[in-house]
Order: structure tokens, then C-alpha cells, then sequence
């Protein structure tokens, strides 16, 4: 039987077509050597371990996590072979493996993006005290989940919850958070607050949150967010760059919400102390009216005393000038045709006088007139 001959092209393409069928993707651990980006759009480096080298390609928007030479990585690649003959893998993501890997590129990326003040506080927004809708990334299935729903159904009934369950770790987890927050910032009626939440886990498990284009996806969200990720003493750069961070997904719960009991004492409270500050306004109103009214009184006392001492001056004064008491001190009147008679007046003899005493009026006639 006469053996097929290749052109070198067609045998590449039906190679790469085998590689396709047997192997579509292949996932390869290993140790990054010779990475270099080229024109700030391509990727290459080799990945190796002690036996062997393969070179990777991949686009630099695929690359999720800082790379450097000696890091630990886990690929998501499909095998090739390149025009000029070159075994290679086509990358479609890089995750790190190992906490010395995982701690190097959080560190490395924790600075890039706090250079560019994504972490700054100056951009950071207040949650509203008591949102009534909130959008929830997670794994629905998940305990963290479940705690967070349990404590605000607890702290506080009624808030309009809309879940968005995604894959919170592995391949494609990243990816899955991005178009759940793309979502909810185009819907036309925003929700108030966006809490992004995990339970606790390894450092692999929560290296998703600290993939670059999760943290400029939430840094870029319209929607105020609130992320909770792991346990108290894990910090992802997703926690970084959100508005408020929340230790663990209860703690999310009781920073979103407050405690209904707490609110229902506190206004208690404050009813108690409206009520005691009102009874002790109207306790000082009352006293000061009740001295207002003594004063009152006090004046128009002094003003009747007062009015009651010229009374008796002014009574005094009029008794004492009042012709009938001058009449019983032994003085009398005396009227010519019903007029006193005074100094200067002409009398002649004949004139008919009256003299007044204080108990006896007498009609007398002129004798004689003679000037004193």
C-alpha cells in the first residue's frame, strides 16, 4: 500500500486536527520560565518542570494574574503545533498554584493597582443605611450563601434580594463574577447596594478574587459594592477595591442591615427620653408661669397699696378744703344773691346777705359798710 505523502503545511493541519480530537484542552502544572510580553498584546513563555519545557502562547487579555519567572501555574491549554514546526500550547487562562505563587502575584498586582489609586479612599461611596433591593453574587448552593440570607432575613425583614449564582472558584469562576456585575450595572433600575460573597477555603480556592479584571470590573461598577470573601484573616484585592469590605459573608449580613432588635431598643429609648425632656419642659414652663403669676400678683399688689395711700392722701387733702368742715371748725359763708361774697366787693347799705353756718343759715340786711 502506497504511503500518503504531506505537504509540510498539511501535515501541521492534520496534526494540529488529531491534537484537537485527542486532546481539546489539557490541563498542565508546572513552573513559568522565560515570560516575556511582546508589543503589549502577546504572551510567551515556557512552563517546565524538572524533566521537561513547553512553550505557551497566549493573548494578554486572557492573562488574569501577574506572571514572572519561577511562579507556580496551573494552564488551561490546547496543544498545537505551530507553522514552523514548533510544539506549543495555546493558553486560554494561567491560574497559580501554591501559596508562594499566589502571595507573589497579589503582591505584585496589590501595588500596579494601588499606584492607579483604585484602593484609595477618597473613591470609596457609603452604603445606604437600609437598602430596600440588593443584588448578591454567589454560589447559591454554598454555606457562605445560606449564612449571609439566614442573618439578614434575622437582623432585618423585607429587603428585595436578587441572586446571581455563579461558580465562586476554579476555571471560568472570574469570568462568570465579571458578566454577573455587567448585568446588574445595565439593568435600568439599579439595585442599591452589590455584595459580592464566599465562604472560606485555600488560597487557591479564593485566587479568583484577586484576578485583575475582577478587580477593575468591581473598582468600574456603578452600584456601590460590598464584598465579603473567606475568613477574618483572608484579604483579596476584590476586598481591596470595593467600597466597604466585610470579613466573611455574616458579616456582610450584619454591615448591610441593621439589627432590628437594637433599632426597636433604640427608638424606645429615644421615645423615653422625648417623653422625660417634654415632661421636663413642661415642668420648667409651669414654673416659670407660676412664678410669672406670683410676680403678677406681687405688682399689682404694690400698685393697688400704692393707688389706695394717694386715695387717702388725695381724700385727706379734699377733707380738708371742703367748705362744710371749714363751716364746723366755726367759720361761715356769706352769699349775696347766691354768690359768696369776697374781698373787693361793693356792698351798700341795704343789701340782703345770707351767712351760713354749719347747722344754721341766717337772712340778714346790711347796716353799714365800713373798709377795714
Amino acid at each position: 500500500m502506497e504511503k500518503q505523502i504531506y505537504s509540510v503545511s498539511d501535515l501541521i493541519s492534520v496534526v494540529n486536527q488529531t491534537l484537537e480530537f485527542a486532546y481539546p484542552t489539557v490541563i498542565v502544572e508546572g513552573e513559568v520560565a522565560s515570560f516575556k510580553v511582546s508589543k503589549n498584546k502577546f504572551v510567551f513563555f515556557d512552563i517546565k518542570d524538572n524533566d521537561g519545557v513547553i512553550g505557551c502562547f497566549m493573548m494578554i487579555y486572557s492573562l488574569r494574574i501577574p506572571l514572572e519567572d519561577g511562579m507556580k501555574v496551573r494552564l488551561i491549554a490546547q496543544p498545537k503545533l505551530t507553522p514552523w514546526g514548533k510544539f506549543s500550547l495555546s493558553v486560554r487562562e494561567v491560574l497559580p498554584v501554591g501559596e508562594g505563587t499566589i502571595k507573589r502575584a497579589f503582591e505584585i498586582l496589590k501595588a500596579k493597582l494601588q499606584s492607579e489609586g483604585l484602593f484609595d479612599s477618597s473613591r470609596k461611596r457609603i452604603l445606604p443605611k437600609i437598602p430596600g433591593r440588593v443584588g448578591v453574587i454567589a454560589s447559591s448552593e454554598s454555606s457562605g450563601y445560606a449564612d449571609f440570607i439566614k442573618i439578614i432575613n434575622h437582623r432585618w425583614r423585607g429587603i428585595q434580594i436578587e441572586v446571581a449564582d455563579v461558580q465562586v472558584q476554579g476555571v471560568g469562576a472570574g469570568q462568570q463574577i465579571i458578566k454577573a456585575i455587567d448585568y446588574f450595572n445595565q439593568q435600568p433600575n439599579l439595585v442599591e447596594v452589590l455584595v459580592i460573597i464566599r465562604g472560606g477555603g485555600s488560597a487557591e480556592d479564593l485566587a479568583v478574587f484577586n484576578e485583575e479584571p475582577l478587580v477593575r470590573t468591581i473598582a468600574a461598577s456603578r452600584i456601590p459594592t460590598l464584598v465579603g470573601v473567606g475568613h477574618e484573616t483572608d484579604t483579596s484585592l476584590c476586598d481591596l477595591v470595593a467600597d466597604l469590605r466585610a470579613a466573611t459573608p455574616s458579616n456582610a449580613a450584619q454591615l448591610l442591615t441593621p439589627d432590628r432588635e437594637a433599632v426597636l431598643r433604640e427608638l424606645s429609648q429615644r421615645e423615653q427620653r422625648f417623653l422625660s425632656h417634654i415632661q421636663s419642659s413642661l415642668q420648667a414652663k409651669k414654673l416659670r408661669a407660676l412664678q410669672a403669676v406670683g410676680l403678677m400678683f406681687s405688682s399689682i399688689d404694690q400698685t393697688l397699696e400704692l393707688r389706695m395711700h394717694q386715695l387717702q392722701m388725695a381724700s385727706r387733702l379734699l377733707n380738708q378744703v371742703n367748705p362744710s368742715a371749714v363751716l364746723r371748725r366755726g367759720y361761715s359763708l356769706v352769699r349775696q344773691n347766691g354768690a359768696l361774697l369776697k374781698s373787693g366787693l361793693k356792698l351798700k347799705k341795704g343789701d340782703e346777705l345770707v351767712i351760713e353756718l354749719s347747722d344754721t343759715i341766717i337772712n340778714v340786711g346790711v347796716q353799714d359798710v365800713k373798709k377795714s
